[in-house]
């Protein structure tokens, strides 16, 4: 088994690629990629006629070098979020909150954007129903708003 791997290289580079490939298309974290990327290296070191030592130095040389370097550089470049592409309750701080009920620091709901929400003030007042406040977080299914300024209605 191993005579046939070392004679057939590429397919077992080949194969280790694919795998990794699927590893990483299932944890989406940037690691299998970078060493599915040595292992199609070492795949093209096979098929050129390097020895198998050759092949594995390649894999292991590539893998880390993309890990190290390329990884960290297409990390940021993913969690960079532009801040006009704010999606789902990002888009919401910021907002005015209509107050449907008695709002404390315990209890309440306002509506924001169109919708009920669980709400609490970011501060030790109460907002009375009717009137607006400013959506300053959301923390799970809870927006933490304050009350907003009367030169702001």
């Amino acid at each position: 088994m191993i005579e046939w791997i070392v004679a057939n290289g590429w397919v077992f580079w080949l194969a280790l690629f694919l795998v990794l490939a699927i590893i990483e298309v299932m944890s989406l974290d940037l690691y299998f990629i970078m060493l599915a990327t040595g292992a199609l290296a070492a795949v093209f070191t096979a098929l050129a006629g390097g020895p198998f030592w050759l092949q594995t130095l390649v894999f292991c040389v590539i893998a880390l070098a993309m890990i190290l370097f390329l990884r960290p550089i297409a990390l940021r470049h993913l969690r960079r979020s532009p801040a006009d592409r704010l999606t789902n309750v990002d888009r919401l701080v910021g907002l005015d909150a209509l107050v449907l009920e008695p709002t404390t620091r315990l209890s309440g709901r306002a509506k924001i954007g169109g919708e009920t929400w669980s709400a609490r003030i970011d501060g030790d007042t109460t907002l009375e129903p009717g009137s607006y406040g400013r959506v300053t977080r959301i923390d799970g299914a809870i927006a933490y708003i304050t009350e907003r300024a009367a030169t702001e209605a």
